[in-house]
């Protein structure tokens, strides 16, 4: 049998929450950053693709805030200099040669981390690869790779070191996904499913965060559209006063301070927060007719990039 005082007294609680969450979510995005930023000043973070690159310009910017910095990549000349920068700012920085495709060696090096450095506070899952090729041109080993490196390396890596933040109920965890882990695109089938991938693993394990309690860890996902750091070289916009390729020191600054806010889903240009909101009420062929109109379907069409270029 309903209990319907029970009922209609959950429903005004959650319209109340609904009005002060979504008030709350106004004024955060309206306050400048530097009035609502969270201290990490001698906090550990881990960037993962440190060696290029946005990753490169984050552990910089931590490294500025006063952090200790843990530098992952597969390109170790790339990484000591990530590193050279960071102790440039009078950081601390470790760097660790992991190839993001094995799980074994992310566990390994993990235990590594534990050992020389201790507990990981901030732990940014940035590395990520492309072919940009048709799907039925694109190997079979590479479209395992890009699933290991983009979708099932966040995985191993929250694997490693969630369970201290739970028990601490303290810390922070980025996934870089993409807009395309939002919309499909035309010539980047493995790379979208991958990134879809990325964006549910992210919201899924935010939820479980949640109903467990521990509003002391949080996820942050983020999903930028092409970003000039020569991953995307070769893509274009039709529309670059709506839709502009995104700068690397710009898309950075925004994710360490989505970070400092605690902001929960980040997405670039902000136009993209309206063509979201948007797909999930237009008719499919609508969605397409729109796609080709702002050039989304072509941008690949002259794609180049950078051979397993981690960025």
């Amino acid at each position: 049998m309903v209990d319907y005082v029970e009922l209609t007294k959950e429903t005004l609680v959650m319209l109340f929450s609904l009005v002060f969450y979504w008030l709350k979510a106004i004024v955060q995005a309206i306050l400048p950053t530097r009035l609502q930023a969270k201290d990490i000043s001698g906090e550990t973070v881990l960037v993962t693709g440190a060696g290029s690159g946005i990753g490169r310009l984050m552990s910089v910017r931590f490294a500025e805030l006063g952090c200790r910095m843990v530098l992952w990549d597969i390109d170790a000349k790339g990484n000591e200099e990530t590193a050279r920068q960071c102790k440039g700012v009078g950081a601390s920085a470790r760097t660790y040669t992991v190839d993001l495709c094995k799980r074994d060696d992310i566990y390994r090096v993990a235990g590594q981390v534990k050992q020389d450095i201790g507990d990981v506070d901030i732990l940014v899952n940035n590395a990520g690869i492309v072919t940009g090729r048709k799907f039925l041109k694109i190997s079979d080993d590479m479209i395992q790779k890009t699933f290991e490196v983009n979708t099932l390396a966040h995985f191993w890596m929250c694997k490693a070191f969630l369970p201290v933040m739970m028990d601490r109920n303290h810390g922070h965890i980025v996934n870089v996904a993409s807009s395309a882990g939002l919309l499909g695109v035309n010539g980047l089938c493995d790379y979208c499913a991958s990134k879809f991938g990325a964006v549910g693993f992210d919201e899924s394990l935010r939820f479980e965060l949640e109903m467990l309690g521990k509003d002391g860890v949080h996820t942050t996902v983020v999903c930028p559209f092409y970003i000039s750091t020569g991953m995307f070289e070769g893509c274009k916009t039709r529309v670059p006063w709506l839709l502009p390729i995104l700068k690397p020191g710009e898309a950075s600054n925004r994710i360490v301070d989505a970070v400092l806010c605690n902001q929960k889903v980040i997405i670039l240009p902000r136009a993209l927060y309206f063509f979201m909101a948007l797909k999930g009420i237009i008719p499919t062929k609508v969605l397409s007719i729109l796609c080709r109109y702002f050039g989304a379907s072509n941008s690949m069409d002259d794609f180049k990039g950078r051979s397993e270029k981690r960025d």
